[in-house]
């Protein structure tokens, strides 16, 4: 019994630990770097991208491989005993090598696949980038609300400080039950403010966990893996964008298809290698009567197959059609790059007016605080005046609450700035091609 008893006492304990390892798990705080990473290998949009790259790959083999020879072997078997004379030789196995030699279409058809091969990659780079910024906008904006919670949470407590002070004066006649009702509207507004908070700290969680398959309640922020945002502007050089570059290499892919399809009726000569080795044999045949001399068993011949284009409608047709791809291919790159000029110019114009608004929020909190300070220090000292004419009015405690509020709120505005002011910096940074260097700050981190 004794030992019964200790073993349940040890099978408790070991529930116990795992059920506070799974609670400390659940709590543990998740670095930035952690969730670009895992964001990055769950997307979808990366992994459509890296299937691109395969295929892509695939393809360059493809066309390059027809180069290199080509085998095969093949063996025939006769059934029965053959009659008369069918023409064929009786090849009991035979072997054979091919390989194309010299074929300028083939040549650009080559380095058509190999520049898709490159915007696949720049495809697959831009994949990445986006989701890294997708999932670190996510996770700032999730590090500053858990912020915002905090500091709404102290608000509510010295709204709740301030709701006490003012029914208490009102009992006392000292304040109108006007400044009471004000007081819990107060407490009301900002009750539904944190629930706001709340909700929207809850989607941010949601977000990143179907971007991450971390469970939501898991993903804490870790505001010290929080790189610094570079504060870039329009003048940075810029950089050449991977969704551009893979635009445009895709445009000299289609090119180089076009211009290979045109080469066929340019008479240019296509030069291919043959090799054919024959084993021959007379199972169940009488193939040497109908020769003057016996057919040797081993026959070999090899040689080079030169072939001049000289007319071929289709050929003709599928050249306008490559070329007409070509051309569009190219428009479509230049309006890419406009496009990416014109975001540049919003984002600019934007980060300009956040910036100023960034800066009027800051200076609100720090006159606040200043306010604050300039309050409690007279609730301190006191003035010591009251009875002489002219002296200003004793501070209550209301107005040290009241400034402790306006302090707070001011302090949230900053931070609301902060997250608009950010976001943008992400997006210009992308914009401007430099977000894989900041990528390389997180990875340090």
């Amino acid at each position: 019994m004794r030992r019964l008893i200790q073993a349940r006492g040890f099978g408790l304990a070991a529930v116990v630990a795992a059920v506070l390892a799974s609670s400390l798990s659940c709590t543990a705080q998740v670095s930035l770097s952690t969730v670009v990473s895992l964001a990055q290998q769950k997307s979808t949009a990366v992994r459509l991208a890296q299937s691109d790259v395969k295929k892509a790959s695939a393809v360059l083999s493809e066309t390059r491989d027809v180069f290199l020879p080509s085998i095969g072997f093949g063996s025939g078997l006769p059934a029965f005993q053959q009659v008369g004379f069918t023409g064929a030789l009786p090849t009991i196995w035979d072997a054979n090598v091919h390989s194309m030699v010299f074929s300028m279409p083939q040549i650009r058809y080559v380095q058509a696949a190999r520049a898709s091969y490159k915007a696949a990659q720049m495809s697959l780079n831009d994949a990445r980038e986006q989701v890294a910024l997708d999932s670190s906008t996510a996770y700032i904006e999730l590090d500053a609300v858990q912020t915002l919670i905090g500091t709404a949470r102290e608000e509510q407590r010295d709204v709740e400080r301030l709701l006490e002070i003012v029914q208490q004066r009102g009992i006392e006649g000292v304040d109108p039950a006007l400044a009471v009702l004000q007081a819990q509207l107060a407490a009301a507004q900002l009750k539904l403010h944190l629930l706001h908070l709340e909700d929207r700290s809850h989607a941010l969680a949601r977000q990143l966990s179907t971007l991450t398959g971390l469970p939501a309640a898991s993903i804490l922020p870790d505001h010290a893996s929080i790189p610094l945002i570079p504060a870039v502007h329009a003048d940075v050089a810029p950089k050449k964008l991977a969704r551009i570059e893979s635009v445009e290499l895709l445009a000299r892919a289609k090119e180089r298809t076009a211009k290979g399809d045109s080469e066929h009726r340019w008479m240019l000569p296509q030069i291919t290698f043959g090799l054919i080795y024959n084993r021959n044999t007379t199972l169940l045949n009488d193939i040497n009567q109908y020769y003057k001399s016996n057919l040797p068993a081993n026959n070999l011949s090899s040689g080079f197959s030169i072939q001049v284009p000289i007319f071929d409608a289709g050929v003709r047709a599928r050249s306008a059609e490559s070329a007409a791809d070509a051309l569009r291919a190219r428009v479509e790159a230049e309006e890419a790059q406009r496009q990416n000029d014109v975001n540049i110019a919003d984002l600019s114009d934007n980060l300009r007016e956040l910036d100023t608004r960034a800066e009027i929020a800051g200076l609100k909190q720090q006159i606040a605080e200043a306010q604050l300070k300039s309050v409690v220090a007279q609730l301190e000292v006191g003035n010591g005046a009251i009875a002489e004419p002219g002296a200003p009015a004793q501070i209550s405690p209301a107005a040290e609450q009241q400034a402790r509020i306006d302090e707070r709120q001011k302090f949230e505005e900053a931070i609301e700035a902060g997250i608009d002011l950010n976001k943008v910096r992400l997006g210009l940074l992308r914009a401007l091609g430099h977000m894989q260097d900041w990528l390389d700050v997180l990875k340090v981190k």
